[in-house]
Parts: C-alpha cells; sequence; structure tokens
C-alpha cells in the first residue's frame, strides 16, 4: 500500500445548513465530514436561517462556527436581503467579516442589482461569487446557466469587480469563461465532481442525482473535461448539499442537493488521475492550491494522509455527514483518507 501526504484541500462552496436547518447538517457535523474528505478550510453558502446579509444575522452562524468547526469555516455574506433580490444586504458592513459575498441557490435576476453589487465588492477587494440563473429558463435548459454568465461578465468587465463562477456545467459556460480570461476579466470559476464524471445517460430518476444546475449531456461533460485540462476552470468545489432523507425520497421531485465532501477526492482520483485525464498535480492545484489563493485563505499547516492504491466501495451509511444522497453511493474508488492536520492540529483520523 501507498501512503501520501497532500495539502489539505479548500472547498469554496458548502452548505452546512447551520443556522435554521440543523435536521439538515450542523457546523458540527458538516465540518466533521469535510475533515474525513481532507478538508481543512471550507466556504458555507448563505442561504440559512436567517441568512447573512447583515452583521447582527451573520453573528449567529459565526457563534455556532466558533464554537463547533474542527476545520477552518469562512462563511459568506448574502449580496440581497433574505436572498429575494430586491435589496442589496449590508455588504459594507459584512465585507472584512465575511470570505466573499454570494446569493447562492438563486442568480441575481436584476442587472442594475448586479451591478451595484460587484462595485461595493469591488470597493472592499471582494469577489463575488454568483450562482447564475436565468429564471425566464427552466433550469434544465443550459441557456438558464450560461446567459447569466453572459451578463456577469459583461458587469464584471465593466466594473473591474473581482469574478467567480459556482458550479458551472454547460460547453456554453466554458467557451464564455474561457473566452473573458482571453479578454482579461477578472474571473475565476468552479465545478463539481458529479458534472465531471456522469452525463445524463448515468442520472436515474433519484434523489440523489437532483441537484440544481443538473447534470447535463456527455458533449457538457466532455467541455468540462477539457475546461479542467486547460486551465480555463480553476477550482473543484463539492456543493456539499445535505438534505433530510425524507426531503430526497421523491425522485425528480426531491429537493436540489447532494452530499460530496466525503467523496470527492476518491472520485477524481479514480475517474481522473489513475485514468490520465489530469495529473496528481494537477488534481491537488484544482482542490487545493487554486481556490485557497483565489478566496485568500491560508492553508499553512494543513495536511492530508491518503492511502492511495487502498480501493473500496462508498457507502454512504459511513458518512459522517448527516446528508447521505450521494450519486457515487456504489461506486468502487482508490483513495481512503488515515489522518488529517488543520493548523497542524489531528483533526480527523480513520477508525
Amino acid at each position: 500500500m501507498k501512503e501520501i501526504t497532500l495539502p489539505g484541500f479548500c472547498d469554496v462552496h458548502v452548505h452546512f445548513r447551520e443556522p435554521g436547518f440543523e435536521y439538515k447538517e450542523t457546523i458540527k457535523t458538516g465540518s466533521m465530514a469535510a475533515a474525513r474528505g481532507g478538508y481543512t478550510a471550507v466556504c458555507t453558502m448563505p442561504n440559512l436561517k436567517p441568512v447573512p446579509d447583515s452583521i447582527e444575522n451573520l453573528k449567529i452562524q459565526q457563534d455556532a462556527i466558533d464554537k463547533d468547526a474542527v476545520i477552518k469555516v469562512y462563511p459568506y455574506g448574502a449580496i440581497t436581503v433574505g436572498e429575494k433580490g430586491q435589496q442589496l444586504a449590508d455588504m459594507e458592513g459584512l465585507a472584512d467579516k465575511v470570505i466573499a459575498f454570494s446569493d447562492d441557490g438563486k442568480g441575481v435576476q436584476s442587472e442594475d442589482m448586479m451591478r451595484k453589487a460587484m462595485e461595493i465588492a469591488k470597493a472592499h477587494n471582494m469577489v463575488i461569487a454568483a450562482h447564475c440563473e436565468d429564471e425566464t429558463y427552466p433550469t434544465q435548459d443550459p441557456r438558464s446557466e450560461w446567459m447569466e454568465i453572459e451578463r456577469d461578465i459583461r458587469l464584471a468587465k465593466e466594473t473591474g469587480c473581482a469574478f467567480h463562477v459556482c458550479h458551472i456545467s454547460t460547453k456554453k459556460s466554458v467557451e464564455l469563461i474561457r473566452q473573458a480570461k482571453a479578454d482579461g476579466v477578472d474571473i475565476t470559476c468552479e465545478t463539481a465532481p458529479h458534472y465531471l464524471v456522469f452525463d445524463e445517460g448515468d442520472v436515474l430518476n433519484e434523489g440523489r442525482f437532483k441537484m440544481n444546475p443538473p447534470i447535463r449531456k456527455a458533449e457538457d461533460k466532455a467541455a468540462l473535461l477539457e475546461g479542467i485540462v486547460d486551465g480555463t476552470i480553476d477550482c473543484i468545489a463539492t456543493d456539499h448539499a445535505p438534505h433530510s432523507a425524507e426531503e430526497k425520497s421523491k425522485g425528480f421531485d426531491s429537493l436540489f442537493g447532494i452530499v460530496g465532501i466525503e467523496t470527492a477526492f476518491p472520485v477524481l482520483y479514480t475517474e481522473l488521475v489513475l485514468k490520465g485525464v489530469i495529473t496528481l498535480e494537477k488534481l491537488v492545484q484544482l482542490l487545493s492550491e487554486n481556490p485557497a489563493k483565489r478566496f485568500g485563505i491560508d492553508l499553512t499547516g494543513d495536511s492530508s494522509v491518503w492511502e492511495v492504491e487502498e480501493e473500496y466501495v462508498i457507502d454512504k451509511n459511513e458518512f459522517l455527514s448527516m446528508g447521505k444522497a450521494s450519486p457515487f453511493d456504489g461506486m468502487t474508488v482508490k483513495g481512503r483518507c488515515k489522518k488529517v492536520y488543520c493548523k497542524d492540529k489531528l483533526v480527523y483520523e480513520e477508525k
């Protein structure tokens, strides 16, 4: 067996559900699951109750993080009040207390609202991380994603804002971002493991395959893999989004969201590295170096120890996350996490 030490991973897109939805996940269970997956830093999305759209609301989440997190947890601030898209959140007040701004789960439908948000973010040297979804199109229509990316690229070029596109899933999205980078726009993007491994031919009518954006066509998957190889896609983030078993039991009528933070490295190591798509060094860049650099996260003293030749079947019942809806359940992979250190402190050890 071959044991290797890698940097700690950094996931800039997770949902830990606290405050407001602790029956799905908590800061404690989410951060423990992250540690089991080799992650030492995560950024938590703001679709919470209350939404962190003010200093007072953010404090509720930050208190839970300070009390229960076993790794570094950095909250996003919301772009709009209640993530409702009607008025801007207290971005000025939140700027020095959050990692970046996002309304993840919803696209900001108003162009004027997004322009103003980008202007404020630019003034405070902050990143806007956007869930791009034009609600005039159904979620299944690729235009719902790429048309808002196209708009926001134009706004980022106009304002000079640092812009990060969440969970891209379409061929056109990759093309637009590739061109924006060539044009000098301050833009980065992420995709998620499920978009790199599956296409719509693999999708079953089960809640564990229901996410937003959805898994798309084989040509979209191929374009995403090309974007990974050529550097258009900067990061792989999990969009870890736990729900209760009941909420995920309704097939394609289930709530959007799957879990993935405990399986990301073994799935990607098995499907991309061992199959020769990318090198291990490239995978580490995508999971650690690039996201940490973009969001200004210090991973000093963080590491993960892996038994990369150990083969096993992913079993959702072993997850430390409260969420069990995983499209990777039952997949045979290589790479088991043995130990994780955060700021030189042991935070996970395989039992």
